[in-house]
């Protein structure tokens, strides 16, 4: 499937953008060459830090602050009182997408693969995911962009080239936040489905039959 362009709600001038895919740099390598594989990532030891792998390369994440933290959390908890009883909402968890490794704040899946204890994830067994973007240098674009590029470019790519059907995306940078928008797979790629700035109220779709306002996720 080819996908266009991510659409997002929450643009700088109050009207929908488009971000197209684009190149991206490498936020600390462990190799100049690259050339990692999803086996390498599986291989590598525990770490404080978040480390994915993203077109061969090793991308670290320090740890989150804490607003990144309760945000998540946050949603966590809501996501988890909305799911059906044979999937549970769980933070942090490692996920197999194509040939990347990524690590989404928050992802919904079937209740018995966390039961078994599997440390790593298909995607296809991903109902939703979920990331938080907070402020800080090594999550901006091209050009000082105020969009963090790996969480409006990258992975919602890699998320719809895998057929996950839900992202959720909570913003901790600009006015009115948190801000929160939902998108749903379409046939092109993920396609808008609602928004919301602290404030106001977002409703998820199906087969997540919850509301909440992004402030909720500051409790």
């Amino acid at each position: 499937m080819t996908l266009s362009p991510v659409m997002t709600l929450l643009p700088v001038e109050g009207r929908p953008v488009t971000h197209p895919p684009s190149s991206h740099t490498l936020l600390c390598p462990f190799s100049a060459a690259g050339g990692h594989t999803v086996d390498d990532w599986r291989k590598l030891p525990e770490s404080r830090e978040r480390i994915e792998l993203i077109d061969g390369n090793f991308r670290v994440s320090p740890p989150p602050m804490g607003l990144h933290a309760l945000c998540a959390g946050s949603l966590r908890s809501i996501l988890a009182r909305a799911v059906k009883p044979d999937l549970v909402a769980v933070e942090t968890v490692n996920v197999v997408v194509g040939e990347d490794g990524l690590i989404p704040d928050v992802a919904v899946l079937p209740r018995d693969l966390v039961m078994s204890r599997m440390a790593v994830f298909p995607a296809s067994e991903v109902v939703a995911v979920a990331e938080v973007v907070s402020p800080g240098p090594g999550n901006r674009g091209r050009d000082h962009e105020i969009r963090p590029l790996r969480y409006y470019e990258i992975k919602p790519l890699r998320y719809a080239e895998a057929g996950i059907e839900l992202f959720i995306r909570i913003d901790l940078e600009g006015s009115g936040i948190p801000r929160a928008e939902v998108l749903t797979l379409g046939a092109q790629g993920y396609e808008p489905a609602g928004h919301a700035k602290a404030g106001e109220s977002l409703t998820l779709p199906e087969p997540f039959p919850a509301s909440f306002g992004p402030a909720d996720l500051l409790l």
